[in-house]
Parts: C-alpha cells; sequence; structure tokens
C-alpha cells in the first residue's frame, strides 16, 4: 500500500486458490463441504481486500478469480464440481463491494500438467458465468488459455459486443503453458490491434500482463513484455483506419493496405515515445539493469 501511494499507482489482487495443502486438485468445485468453504471464505476476504485497496489508492482493483480446479483423467461427472464453482463464486460475489470501485473478473483455463482431462473452469464456464453476472464481475481473458488454435484477438470484438467492460491477461504461450514473455509476435501485435479498433483504450478493456521467467533476469523480462506490448500499442495507433475498403468490398485494396503498414517507419515515432517518456531507447536501458543485478541482487542472500 505505501508503495503504491508513494508512486500515485493502483493496485490489483487476486486469490489464491493454489499453492495450500487444501489445493489438491479441487478447491471451489470440491465435493468436501470443508474444503469448498474453506475457499469460499478465502474468496470473500479478498472481496474485502481489493475494495480497501480501491478506497485507500482511489482506483478501481480488478481482482481477478481463477482456479487450476480439473482432473488427471476421464471424470464420472463433469456437471457437479460446475454447478460446485458456480454456487461458490455465487457466495463469494455476494460480499458487498461497488463495482465501480472492486471489479472482479472470472478468468478461464484450458488443460495443464494434472488437469489434462477435465478442466472445471473452462472458457465456456468462465464467459458463460460473467454473461449471466454482468453486473458484478467481467469476463477475463489470458491469452495462454485457450487451445493452441484458438485467439484471444478474434475474440476481443466479440467480447465487447455484448460486456461493456473486459479484461486481458497478455502473456505468450507455448503448447499447453502460458507465462512467457511476450514477444513483439502476430497475435500480440493483433491483440493490440483490436483493442484500440474497438474502442478498448477508452476504459473498456482493462490490460495486465502475465509472464515470468526465472531462467533469465527478472526485470529484463519485464521490461521487454511491457515495452512490445507498448509497441504493439502504437503500431496500432499509427493504423489508418482501413474498415471502409472492408466495407465497400474493396478486398484487393485492404490486402495491399496491411501488407504495406508492415515496413512502415514504426521505429522513429517509438524512439520519439522513448525520448518524450524520459525512457531509454532500445539498446540503452540492459546495461543499468546488468549493473543493478550485480550491485543489488546478486548481494542479496
Amino acid at each position: 500500500m505505501d508503495f503504491c501511494k508513494e508512486r500515485g499507482l493502483g493496485c490489483d489482487f487476486n486469490p489464491t486458490f493454489f499453492s495450500h495443502p487444501r489445493a489438491s486438485g479441487l478447491t471451489l468445485s470440491s465435493p468436501d463441504e470443508e474444503t469448498r468453504r474453506f475457499w469460499i471464505e478465502h474468496g470473500k476476504a479478498c472481496v474485502r481486500i481489493s475494495n480497501y485497496l480501491a478506497e485507500e489508492l482511489g482506483q478501481p482493483c480488478v481482482m481477478n478469480i481463477w482456479t487450476g480446479d480439473g482432473l488427471k483423467d476421464i471424470p464420472a461427472d463433469r456437471m457437479g464440481p460446475r454447478i460446485r464453482y458456480r454456487e461458490a463464486l455465487d457466495e463469494i460475489l455476494s460480499e458487498p463491494y461497488d463495482f465501480r470501485k472492486v471489479k472482479p473478473c472470472i478468468e478461464s483455463k484450458v488443460f495443464g500438467i494434472g488437469v489434462e482431462a477435465y478442466t472445471v473452469g473452462s472458457a465456456e464456464f468462465a464467459l458463460s458465468y460473467a454473461a449471466m453476472n454482468r453486473d458484478k464481475c467481467i469476463p477475463l481473458m489470458d491469452n495462454g488459455h485457450y487451445h493452441p488454435t484458438e485467439v484471444v484477438s478474434d475474440k476481443i470484438p466479440a467480447l465487447l459486443a455484448f460486456f461493456p467492460e473486459i479484461a486481458l491477461h497478455i502473456t505468450r504461450s507455448i503448447r499447453w503453458d502460458s507465462d512467457h514473455v511476450v514477444r513483439l509476435d502476430d497475435e500480440t501485435r493483433e491483440i493490440a490491434k483490436e483493442i484500440v479498433c474497438c474502442g478498448g483504450l477508452e476504459g473498456r478493456v482493462n490490460i495486465a500482463l502475465d509472464y515470468f521467467d526465472a531462467s533469465i533476469n527478472r526485470i529484463s523480462a519485464w521490461t521487454v513484455g511491457f515495452r512490445n506490448l507498448q509497441k504493439a500499442l502504437l503500431m496500432a495507433l499509427l493504423t489508418p483506419d482501413l474498415r471502409a475498403l472492408q466495407n465497400e468490398n474493396r478486398w484487393t485494396e485492404l490486402m495491399i493496405r496491411q501488407e504495406e503498414l508492415k515496413t512502415m517507419p514504426f521505429g522513429e515515432v517509438w524512439t520519439a515515445y522513448c525520448r518524450e517518456c524520459g525512457a531509454p531507447a532500445d539498446g540503452e536501458w540492459f546495461p543499468s539493469v546488468q549493473k543493478y543485478e550485480n550491485e543489488v541482487l546478486l548481494k542479496r542472500n
């Protein structure tokens, strides 16, 4: 709280439904009443914490609800855990809060290690719950939580056609694993393009970065991913409005313009943006990270 106040920052928050002795396979969807009650009370406490953060810092607090509930092999009952999960969410969100200040999000999960056969909070479940409870929560899409042939960039305009507000975790997935450092790849650029094109920067899209990599310098990982998303958004903001070509069925011209834009001089604008922000340009910031690592990080016990 003090760290945020000193820097004029807001603070988001999330309940942690994992890394605990009671998180053995199922939490909010557990058939064991005592286990489920423990996690429901945890979720309600997190609503109170989120409300406190929002009031103290004077900025909305996005509270992300995500569980790894699932099964390694074929279940005998697919609906039961989802009914319990739905009812648990209802109880958590019954805790009083101001939806303008606290924005609970329902995030889906795809298959993964230990949940290869069945995921309780699937994409269909999370989206359906958010749609049925638009007055108290918003949907959150993590682009590492979908099957490899799905892209979140295409889902953004679909959701914004129905929801006044959505949330994103921008990451990079490799096979079934997400949370890799964000690259300036095609999907990152498409996500940014849809955010800008759909008016998402006007308060409709809550953007968060969701990645970590302990095998490389963590400050460098954060910096690279953050700057890559900024670059993608800048590219989208520099893109001219081509919707008229699509609406007038001028497909050949649309394709040509889209291809020509790929080699437009973006770098000069990015460098000017860094200079205006007082931030180092590309190629200038890494030496300071190395110096910090040698003089501070490596000396910690």
